[in-house]
């Protein structure tokens, strides 16, 4: 404090203001990444400053640890990650925020859990994930004329109270207006906008997030590789989520693999190579691209979960859409799909979003168990109504939902006997539709009828 209130008298002679200094949060804290013995937890400020976390095991509550104190930097929109190491596997931590050596005592029961050291000692954790897509925030200055498109927030709050372990955000995170993909401050100005909104923050601080990108928080609307700032755009996606990684050292990228009990979810990344779906059919026309494509099969090959969910912010499955997919990239989701086959790779579900509605399909193929692919969206953004859906000869009779809603996917069970069950929930949380797929099946231990 000293050293400030000089400064600020020397600043005062010079007849020079000194920038504000940061006295609140106004996004987060969210917990992202999580290991056994380390957690990632992100944070923004109302203005620059330094952020540090007094943490403790909830046992052990005179216990406590400080971090190291991060910087908030203004170039950084004032956003940050703190990183906590040499913890406990298995245990539930509580901790509070200190900025600029002030504990901000707004925030309250704020908690992260360590992953359990399960492995050749006991069956697998059960544990929840939720997913959605499609979360539009009304601007109204930068909102197309009209209704407004977005809206139902309370879905966050519906979401918060599922208590889950584990958020999966598919893609248009954000929508990009048309003043906000024209260039880089854009962008970030729509990450800061939506980031705090009131309604989301319970969300944020329950459970451990992740996420991967669409078009819409990419760039343009069905935007590809072509994209001017996608560079910025990835930048940003690294500022504002805490994923474990950002795809490989030399090959950029949002994709990553989360870790989970014995589920793997790998996240892929379908914008930042992709072409354009109208670009004649070849063995050069792609989706993900060769190098994600091939870390996705080495991934898997070395996978031994019991569930391998593979999650991208489009549909992969689906040959019977209006819309964007993979169905546009045939030569390189065939090779995929032939791969998968001849591979024998068991336990395999995919998830998707981007399509404004909720659906559950199901692909039969000979030799070997169905494939799943579970869309699931609106969050916020505007609905579809999904009557063409309904026309589609592998859909899951009664899983269509042409509103607002999200879904959970519950993994419990006996290591022998493990299942998922997948939940779709309206935004005031009702419960929409139930499925229960087993691990035996997606092994191809039972027949197929």
């Amino acid at each position: 404090m000293p050293d400030r209130i000089t400064q600020l008298l020397f600043l005062f002679v010079l007849g020079i203001s000194l920038p504000a200094a940061a006295n609140k949060i106004i996004a987060g804290p969210m917990a992202g990444f999580s290991a056994m013995r380390s957690v990632t937890i992100w944070l923004q400020a109302d203005a620059p400053g330094q952020a540090q976390l007094e943490y403790w095991n909830s046992e052990y509550p005179t216990q406590r640890v400080l971090s190291a104190i991060t910087p908030l930097l203004a170039e950084e929109d004032n956003a940050g990650k703190i990183v906590l190491n040499s913890l406990e596997p298995g245990i539930l931590y509580r901790y509070r925020v200190i900025l600029d050596a002030s504990a901000v005592t707004t925030l309250s029961d704020l908690k992260f859990r360590t992953q359990t050291l399960w492995q050749w000692r006991a069956a697998p954790p059960n544990f929840t994930a939720l997913m959605g897509s499609c979360a539009y925030i009304n601007d109204a200055p930068y909102d197309r004329p009209g209704q407004p498109y977005g809206g139902g927030y309370e879905i966050f709050s519906s979401m918060a109270k599922r208590n889950a372990d584990v958020m999966l955000w598919l893609g248009d995170n954000v929508y990009f207006r048309e003043a906000d993909h024209s260039s880089p401050w854009g962008m970030s100005y729509r990450y800061r906008k939506d980031r705090a909104l009131p309604e989301l923050q319970a969300l944020l601080r329950t459970g451990h997030h992740f996420a991967i990108w669409d078009d819409h928080d990419y760039g343009p609307n069905d935007s590809n590789r072509s994209f001017i700032f996608k560079e910025n755009s990835l930048n940003l996606f690294k500022r504002y989520w805490a994923n474990p990684s950002f795809g490989l050292p030399d090959v950029p990228g949002v994709f990553t693999k989360v870790s989970f009990s014995d589920v793997d979810f790998f996240l892929l990344d379908d914008r930042y190579y992709r072409d354009s779906d109208h670009a004649q059919n070849s063995n050069e026309k792609v989706m993900f691209g060769p190098e994600q494509m091939k870390w996705l099969r080495n991934a898997l090959l070395e996978s031994s979960a019991t569930f391998k969910v593979i999650a991208a912010g489009g549909e992969m499955l689906n040959e019977f859409g209006t819309k964007e997919g993979w169905r546009h990239f045939p030569e390189e989701k065939n090779t995929f799909l032939e791969w998968l086959l001849r591979s024998k790779i068991s336990g395999v579900l995919f998830l998707s979003g981007d399509r404004h509605l909720t659906a559950l399909t199901k692909l039969t193929r000979k030799s070997a168990y169905p494939l799943y692919e579970l869309t699931c969206s609106p969050l916020t953004s505007g609905p579809r109504t999904g009557e063409k859906e309904l026309a589609q000869p592998n859909l899951v009779a009664g899983t269509v939902v042409g509103e607002r809603n999200f879904c959970e996917l519950e993994f419990e069970g006996k290591k022998a006997k493990r299942l998922v069950t997948i939940r779709s929930f309206n935004a005031k949380g009702e419960l929409m539709w139930a499925k229960k797929i087993s691990a035996a099946e997606l092994s191809g231990k039972i027949k197929q009828h």
